[in-house]
């Protein structure tokens, strides 16, 4: 009897651990049941969602074979009525009124040499009706001049002359049609009477400077000293705008951010202008605290402005004097210069002009290279409208009016990749840090990435309207693009997910980058001002059709017409800009406030670059002429 019970007893704790081990299995079966049946689920919701995408997908090649439909009904009405219209004034012999081909129907490109008068009645080309390029949408003339009416909103595309559709994208983000195709344009800057004729692509757009001569360079007398900056409500009559510097505001209309960027470079002695003087560390007891606009520049003490033979810089009054710029080089072209770009050393500058590339040693100016591709079209212009090194400096990537990116071999002259895919003329690129990628930017509504190894395109990105400028991240994880419709977006490069939807702009944005640190971007637009934008949208996930916008945290208010380009300095401490006003800016990203203005062009300031190695920054303008500048801290 007591043997059994001890038997009993030994063998108790061995049956409630089994009793356990059969109730822990019995909870794992439930739960694995549940995981299934969750599994089941997310499954069917993924091919529920999956069903949804490809019934987008065919209602967007609908639409897009509708209006390719519409577009070549519309061509052969157009085509029928310009036909008419000649057989009418072949049997009259007198003028029917303007004949529109097709894609033209509004401007009419006869009366280019028509009197400012006429010129204030005929309607403004743009991008919605025929216009030979996106600059199209820029207004005419520069102060002073008569505005030509507009026809359309600012930033409205063409209407698509594609023959057959386009494969929709994988990663689209609105509801954009079909690429358009617009014929090539002159670039920025350009005067309404290039120097040749562009044959049957329709005319040319307005300048976006104020020069009359050819190119829009001008043909008065270069720019005045800083005493003729004194504010005045109107130019007198005949004057030429290169007369008059338009005044400037440095007034932020937004709080600047509390934190900044990094410190500046190390102070160093300036060189070729006269140091601040014992005032200068309190330059605002010496002028008011108003915008600088406000300011009488007579009244600005001398140790705040400099002169040199045919430039001028006049430094912010209200704040103390911590730059002293100077100029370098000028690097004379034979057509407008489009886009000027340093190498990552800082040894090399490269512009784009009509036809060429050309590479420009940064220490003594001289030509190192010319690049320019033999087997090109020579009918016509052919503007290089975006330049860029790779990391190693061995190559330079080049994207102009025919629709092809070229990758060069630079020491060896040659074209080693071509890129075809885009259908509008490529307004922007830029080589990610690693030198594997480019991103592209072009009207025909798209951004795209290039992968260099494998020589394909990797992502498609569609907007609803033209894109006018891409950058890269410096980590290489993002791309941002800056648009007609006045909206900046950023994706991830990767996936082409939409991770920022960056609204804020009254007018098409024409140039955005990243800042150094990459956690706050730069957007550059038609409505004359600059704004940054703090990054702070989750990244990596996708944000559906209405992501979350980052923050605009400064806006810089000054320039006087068209902001077309920005790029900050490498150590973050200095934000610089280019304008029609054809002035350049420097600002004080911490606190929104304009540290000097400089005027060194007789043109528009298309576009700036600051070298990443050092103290320099160059401009490319419309007067056919990049200028590699020096600045440098003053105390």
């Amino acid at each position: 009897m007591n043997s059994y019970h001890g038997r009993h007893v030994r063998d108790a704790p061995g049956s409630r651990l089994l009793e356990l081990l059969d109730a822990i299995k019995a909870e794992f079966d439930t739960v694995s049941q549940e995981a299934g049946a969750y599994k089941t689920y997310k499954d069917d919701y993924e091919h529920k969602i999956a069903s949804q995408i490809q019934e987008m997908q065919a209602v967007r090649q609908n639409i897009y074979e509708l209006q390719i439909a519409h577009e070549k009904m519309r061509q052969g009405y157009e085509e029928e009525i310009s036909k008419l219209r000649r057989e009418l004034k072949a049997r009259t012999g007198g003028p029917s009124g303007p004949q529109h081909g097709p894609g033209s129907s509004v401007y009419d490109g006869s009366n280019n040499n028509s009197s400012a008068n006429n010129d204030s009645h005929a309607p403004r080309p743009n991008l919605g009706n025929g216009a030979p390029s996106m600059f199209g949408s820029l207004m005419s003339g520069g102060p002073g001049q008569p505005q030509q009416q507009q026809q359309g909103p600012p930033g409205q595309l063409p209407p698509t002359h594609a023959s057959h559709p386009s494969e929709p994208s994988h990663y689209s983000n609105g509801a954009g049609g079909p690429p358009p195709h617009m014929p090539p344009g002159p670039p920025p800057g350009v005067d309404e009477k290039p120097p040749y004729g562009r044959g049957p692509g329709g005319p040319p757009p307005p300048p976006i400077g104020g020069g009359a001569g050819p190119y829009g360079q001008s043909t008065g007398p270069p720019p005045p000293g800083p005493h003729s900056l004194a504010p005045s409500s109107s130019l007198p009559p005949g004057a030429q705008p290169s007369q008059q510097l338009p005044p400037v505001q440095s007034a932020p209309t937004a709080q600047a951010p509390s934190a900044g960027p990094p410190s500046g470079p190390p102070a160093s002695t300036s060189a070729g202008g006269p140091p601040p003087g014992p005032g200068a560390g309190n330059a605002s007891s010496l002028a008011p605290k108003s915008a600088f606009s406000d300011l009488d520049i007579d009244q600005v003490p001398r140790e705040m402005k400099k002169e040199g033979s045919d430039w001028f810089a006049v430094f912010n009054p209200n704040v103390p004097r911590t730059l002293d710029v100077n100029l370098v080089h000028t690097l004379e072209h034979n057509s407008v210069v489009c886009c000027v770009k340093f190498s990552a050393d800082g040894k090399y500058l490269a512009t784009g002009c009509n036809r060429s590339a050309i590479i420009f040693d940064s220490k003594t100016g001289a030509k190192v290279a010319v690049l320019e591709d033999e087997n090109a079209s020579m009918e016509g212009d052919l503007y290089i409208r975006s330049v860029a090194f790779s990391p190693d400096g061995t190559q330079l990537a080049t994207g102009a009016e025919d629709k092809q990116i070229r990758i060069w071999d630079i020491a060896a002259k040659k074209v080693r990749h071509v890129f075809s895919g885009h259908e509008q003329d490529i307004y922007s690129l830029d080589f990610s840090r690693n030198g594997r990628f480019v991103a592209s930017g072009s009207g025909d509504r798209t951004a795209r990435i290039w992968d260099l190894e494998s020589g394909q395109q990797v992502l498609t990105l569609s907007i609803e309207d033209g894109v006018t400028t891409v950058a890269i991240s410096p980590d290489g994880n993002y791309v941002a693009a800056g648009s007609l419709d006045k909206i900046v977006r950023v994706w991830d490069a990767k996936t082409g997910y939409l991770v920022e939807r960056l609204e804020g702009h009254k007018d098409s944005v024409y140039s955005v980058t990243f800042s150094p640190n990459g956690k706050d971007l730069y957007s550059g637009s038609l409505d004359k001002t600059i704004k940054m934008w703090e990054l702070s949208s989750p990244r990596g996930m996708p944000m559906g059709n209405t992501p979350k916008g980052g923050v605009c945290r400064t806006t810089f208010s000054g320039h006087k017409d068209f902001v077309l380009s920005v790029a900050p300095s490498p150590d973050g401490q200095w934000l610089i800009s280019g304008s029609k006003d054809r002035c350049v800016h420097f600002w004080d990203p911490r606190t929104a406030q304009m540290q000097l203005l400089l005027q060194g062009h007789k043109n528009s300031v298309i576009s700036v670059s600051v070298s990443p190695a050092g103290p320099l920054f160059a401009t490319g303008s419309g007067d056919c002429r990049a200028r590699i500048w020096q600045y440098e801290s003053v105390q």
